[in-house]
C-alpha cells in the first residue's frame, strides 16, 4: 500500500467515506493568517461549490482544512496552492 503524502493526508478522525459528498483536504501554511484563510475558503465556496467540513489548527500555525461538496455538483477542484 502506497503511503499518503502529508500534504493530502486527512487526520484519522475525519470521516471522508460518504456516498453523498466528495472531499478535498487542504493544508494552509503558518504564514497564512485567519483573514486571508477565510477569504480564500470563501472564494472556493462561492465559485467551486465547496463548504467547510473541518478545520484543525496546529501549534506551528498551520491548518488542515477539509472541504466537501455534493457529488452531483460539476465544478472545478480547488487550487492546490490554497
Amino acid at each position: 500500500m502506497k503511503p499518503r503524502s502529508s500534504r493530502s493526508a486527512v487526520p484519522p478522525s475525519w470521516e471522508t467515506s460518504n456516498d453523498d459528498y466528495e472531499y478535498v483536504p487542504l493544508r494552509l501554511p503558518p504564514d497564512v493568517n485567519r483573514v486571508t484563510a477565510s477569504m480564500r475558503l470563501a472564494i472556493q465556496a462561492e465559485f467551486g461549490g465547496w463548504e467547510l467540513s473541518r478545520v484543525r489548527a496546529y501549534t506551528d500555525g498551520s491548518r488542515r482544512v477539509l472541504l466537501r461538496r455534493r457529488k452531483n455538483a460539476v465544478l472545478p477542484v480547488p487550487e492546490p496552492g490554497l
